[in-house]
Order: structure tokens, then sequence, then C-alpha cells
């Protein structure tokens, strides 16, 4: 297939990855060192599949192994300094945390009951482990996620410390440093709290169901597949990056991992045939930003959800409520991405650049796997459950041909990838445990909540857009889940009080919280695109910001009128409201690129957006002016298609 010309090689991936993604940038240990650390992501998956068969330990124990685990094979993985990174060689003093990290793991499984039975008074011991507890957990978080969710989480600290001394209603009693130390380590509300307790259940097994796919070739045959579907459409490429993507998102956490193993694909193929290299970019990284949005398996923080919103809501309801909205994010980019093919002229691939779809097809059974946690969730399994009998499917399905199946080397192998890519997500969750921690000690959640809503005067839409506004500064570097942790702890609540139900503010939190990859800035998502593209960093993050602009309206919308996740509402009143927000998707991606049957007037352009708005917000006055704006809008194209309207131009 020509279109694989300028895919980039493995090294360079991994380069990009390195970059623009914290959690890739290991060292390649190579000798005893290497296997010592093989066999310890080994034993740390191999610990949590046991749990996961036989009975998941109490929390304080399940929790505690888990981070042993992640705490010390990051810092036999990651260096402190990037520029150590291939150096291949572990430091002493990473040795030396290791060790430490091994021993405060260790020590709830080791003194259990002792523990339990003086609950609230702390040793010595038990102080300076809970501190080293502290330390290492935000130092880890550094090395694999980045600085700036250490920063807030040394921040919430120092709050908790400092409270007599803050100002106005931000002011508290203050907790001192054993009080901290104990709240942090030696109870569920600190590093051991909810978010490392998803991490070392439902999102391990999940990362690891991700590694099994991967070892089918499920990744190529995503791409070849969008190719088959996609690729003759008008500007192809684009719409292959696209549904590539939204299929990526199932194995990969990421939306920087998504870019770079999709995009090395997909953005060569987009150059090709004469998107600008910021274009290019931009339909990758919004459509990868998108996969974390995608049912069934969407972001490690959607499983927090379950956690958070509790009252027994399933993991399946979230992914349920968010069909619709993701369905809209990705009919928002393909309709853009048509226009904007329209406008310049491109074409779709040849014939010749084309995979032969009935090989395509013959190896459609890859997908089972997904389909199968689909049909598991629904029948009201557990999302543990679920997840194992998925991994099991995997290496089934696998089997059904030679060149797909996952031997016992594959199956090691898988259990090693799962257990590496869970090692940020466990030092990100333990960072965000910090946080709720000093949030629920000190009262700050409520304190928070109410100060926003005096600065937006109570009203809700203001409310919403200094929400939105803090979860895309929060997002800026951070990962979804850590971002998600903070936001719903403090922003979400004040939605909550203006009478919005628990499902639509906390999916509010959690899609900003994600489009913060795409946000310019910062955009880590969009700058490894520009990474693979050539392009402008930042023309690239405003390109994609532009494309993604769904994302920027919906979660309004759905908050406004929970129809939207299929909340209280009716089959065909459902189909209606797809209707109309999909019409809206076309009228505003063509206001927004300017072209749809021919070129729009300025004037057109307008009724193409306030249209757009209008249709999908579903409500029934806005509904019927939004759809006459609409019909209006195509008389008006069709009544100009053929006077002296200009050409589509040619790609720069």
């Amino acid at each position: 297939m020509t279109q694989n010309d300028g895919v980039l090689s493995q090294e360079q991936q991994q380069e990009l990855l390195e970059k623009f993604d914290p959690e890739a940038a290991t060292r390649k240990l190579k000798g005893i060192m290497g296997w010592i650390v093989f066999f310890g992501l080994l034993a740390f998956s191999l610990f949590q599949l046991y749990t996961a068969i036989f009975g998941v330990l109490t929390a304080q124990l399940q929790r505690s192994i888990h981070l042993g685990f992640a705490l010390a094979l990051i810092f036999l993985l990651f260096p402190a300094r990037k520029k150590n990174l291939r150096r291949n060689k572990v430091a002493w003093y990473d040795i030396l945390l290791a060790l430490i990290a091994v021993a405060v793991g260790a020590y709830w499984p080791l003194l259990v009951d002792e523990l339990v039975n003086r609950v609230g008074r702390l040793t010595s011991i038990d102080f300076y482990i809970g501190l080293a507890a502290i330390l290492l957990v935000l130092e880890a978080t550094r090395r694999t996620v980045g600085l700036p969710i250490t920063i807030i989480a040394t921040i919430f600290m120092i709050y908790a410390l400092y409270g007599p001394y803050m100002p106005g209603f931000l002011a508290h009693r203050g907790l001192d440093l054993e009080t901290l130390v104990q709240t942090m380590f030696f109870t569920t509300e600190g590093i051991l709290g909810t978010p490392l307790g998803v991490s070392s259940t439902f999102i391990f097994l999940f990362l690891l169901f991700g590694a099994f796919l991967v070892k089918t070739g499920v990744g190529q045959y995503f791409n070849d597949l969008a190719v088959s579907i996609a690729g003759k459409r008008t500007g192809g490429p684009a719409k292959v990056a696209i549904f590539s993507s939204a299929l990526q998102g199932t194995i990969s956490g990421s939306s920087v991992a998504n870019v770079v193993t999709s995009g090395s694909f997909t953005i060569p193929m987009m150059k090709k045939l004469g998107y600008r290299k910021e274009f290019a970019g931009a339909v990758e990284a919004a459509a990868s930003t998108g996969g974390q949005l995608m049912p069934p398996i969407m972001g490690a923080a959607a499983f927090l959800m379950v956690e958070f919103i509790g009252g027994g809501i399933t993991y399946w309801d979230i992914a349920k409520a968010a069909a619709i909205p993701a369905l809209l994010y990705f009919a928002g980019i393909w309709i853009m991405t048509h226009f904007e093919a329209k406008r310049v002229g491109l074409r779709g691939l040849k014939d010749e650049e084309m995979p032969d779809r009935r090989e395509v097809l013959s190896k459609i059974y890859l997908l089972l796997p997904i389909l199968i946690v689909i049909i598991l969730m629904t029948t009201g399994m557990s999302v543990m459950r679920a997840a194992l009998w998925s991994i099991l499917a995997t290496v089934v399905v696998s089997a059904l041909k030679k060149e797909t199946r996952i031997g016992f080397r594959d199956m090691v192998d898988a259990l090693v990838d799962g257990a590496r890519t869970a090692l940020g997500v466990a030092a990100a969750t333990a960072a965000a445990g910090i946080i709720v921690g000093v949030v629920t000690k000190t009262g700050l959640g409520l304190k928070l909540a109410n100060g926003l809503l005096d600065l937006s005067g109570g009203y809700l839409i203001p409310t919403l857009m200094l929400t939105m506004v803090a979860a895309l500064i929060l997002g800026m570097g951070s990962p979804t889940t850590a971002n998600y942790v903070i936001t719903s702890t403090i922003a979400a609540p004040a939605i909550i009080l203006l009478g919005v139900p628990d499902l639509p503010a906390h999916l509010f939190v959690f899609y900003f919280g994600i489009i913060a990859d795409i946000t310019p800035p910062v955009a880590l998502a969009a700058f490894a695109a520009a990474g693979v593209s050539g392009g402008e960093p930042i023309g690239t993050g405003v390109n994609a910001a532009k494309l993604a602009i769904a994302a920027f309206i919906i979660p309004y919308m759905f908050v406004l009128s929970p129809e939207l996740l299929m909340i209280d509402t009716t089959w065909y009143y459902l189909i209606w409201v797809i209707f109309t927000a999909i019409s809206g998707m076309m009228a505003i991606g063509a206001g927004i690129i300017g072209y749809w049957l021919r070129k729009l007037a300025w004037y057109e352009r307008i009724l193409g957006i306030v249209g757009g708005l209008l249709l999908i917000y579903p409500e029934g006055v806005t509904d019927i002016v939004g759809l006459v704006i609409f019909i209006l809008l195509i008389v008006l194209q069709l009544a100009g298609r053929g006077k002296g309207t200009s050409k589509a131009q040619p790609a720069n």
C-alpha cells in the first residue's frame, strides 16, 4: 500500500512519545536490572489477576500493595531527569528509593492487625513510613506524569498545614504534620483513597485487556478497517484518522499515545493528498483525544466516576449516557473535515492505495472481545469480571488464525506491558488521593463550591463557564484522572448545588478535562501531532480546538437538557434529539469551515452557527427555529450553487 510511505518508524514514534508523554519516557534496562524489572512488572500483573479472580483484599491491603509495586517500579524505570534517559542505568539513589517504596507498600500487609488496633495513634515508625509514602508519591508522580499535578498536590498539603493563615472563606483550623500524615497513609481518605482503589481494581484490568488486544495486532487492524470503510471518500485519509482513532481509544488510555500510534499512519496519508500540515495534525489530535470519550471503554477517569457519583450508578450507566455526546463529537469532526476537503478539492484514496477489503473483513473477528465486554456489562456483570472474561476472550479469539494467535511468550509480554502502562495511572491516582484527602479533611470542596457560586452570582451558565476554564487550566499537562478528581471534588459540587443531576455535572468536568489535551497554549496531543506532521504546534492546537468545537458546546447542552444523556426520555424523542443534534453539527461545521455545497457568504456562516446551536439544544422551540434556519441555509446554498460561486481551491 503506497500510503504507508512516510510512516514514522518505531524509533521515531518512541522519541515523540517520550517527548510529549512523560509516561513513555522509561529506561531500556538490560542485564540483571532488566530482569528484576521484567519479573517485577510480571508479578504486579499476576497479583492484580489473582485478586480479581479470587477476591479483592481489604482496601488498605489491596491499595498499599498496588502502590508498593507501582512506586518501586517507577523509580527503577523512570529516571529523575529526562537527560539521563539514554544512560539505561539505574542510579544508586533510585535503587534506594525503590527499596523504601517496597517497605512502604509492605507496611500495611505486615502490620495490619496492629495498625487497625491502634487506629488514630501513630508511632514514630508509623509517622516516618507515612511521610516517606507522601514524598515518594510526589516524586513518582513528577517522574511519570509531570510537574503540574505534583505542584497542585503540594499546594493542597501546604493549604492543609497553614489553614489559619489563609485569607477569607479559605481559612480553617489547620492540620499538624502528624494528623496530615495519618490522613494521607493510615486512612482510606488520602493516598489509599478511592482514586487508588479504582486504579488497583478496574483500571488495571482494562489496561491489561488493552495490552492483550495489542498483541493480536488489533491496532493495525483498526487502521486497515478504517481505510476500507472511509478511505475512498472525499478527503478519505482524514476520515480514516477519525474512524481509526475512535477505535484506538478502546485500547489506549492516552491521547498522546493514540496520536503517535495511529497518527504515524494517518498523518502522512493526509499530507500526501494535500492537507496542510497543521490541519492534518489537528484532525488526528482531535480524533485521538476523543478516544477517551468513546464508549464502551472510556478513559480511566470514567471508572473513577462510578465511585465518585455512587448511588448505585454502574459503569454501563456512564458509558450509555456518554454515547450520544461521543457520537456528536466524532460526527462534528467528520463533518468539518468533509467540508474542508470539499473546500480545497481533496480526493479520496485510489483503488491501488486501498487494502484488500476481503482480507480486512476476514479479520473482523478481532473485534469480538470488544463486543463481548459490551454484552457482559449490559447484562449487569461487574466491571472487573467483564474485564477478566474479555482478556480470556481475547486469547481465545486470537487463536482462530495463526497470524493473530497469542502464544505463551506473547501472554507474558502482555502482562508486562499492561503493568508498565498502569504505573503512571497508579502514581496519578495516588497524588489525586492526596488532594481528595485535603478537601475532605478541611471542607475545602464546599468552600470552593460556594465561592464559585458567589463569583458566578448563583447563575448556572456563568458557573459552567468558570468550571470549564478551571478544568482546561488544570488539564494543561495533567493526566485526565487527576484532573477529573480535582474538578469533581471542587467544581462539580457547585454545579450540583444549582440543581443539576450528578451524572451530567460529573460528565461536564470529565469532558473538559480531556479536551485540555487539544486546547492551547499547552495542548499535548496537538503538540505530539505537530511532531508527526512537521507543522507548527500552536497552529495545530488552534485547528484541533476548532475541529473539536462540538466538545465545547455539547457539555453545556447535556447539562441544560439531560435528554442528550438518555436520562428520562423516550426512544422516539431520542431519535429526534440525535437527528436535530447532527443537523446542528452540520450547520455549525459549514459555518466554521465556510463551505457546504459551495462557499458560504458571511451571513450564511452566521446563520449556520446560530441555527446549529439552536438545533443541538434539545428543546421544542429552539429545535423548530433551528430547523427553519437549517432549511433556509440549504435553500440559499442550492439557489447560489450555479451562480458564480467559487470553485474549490487547490490545496496548499
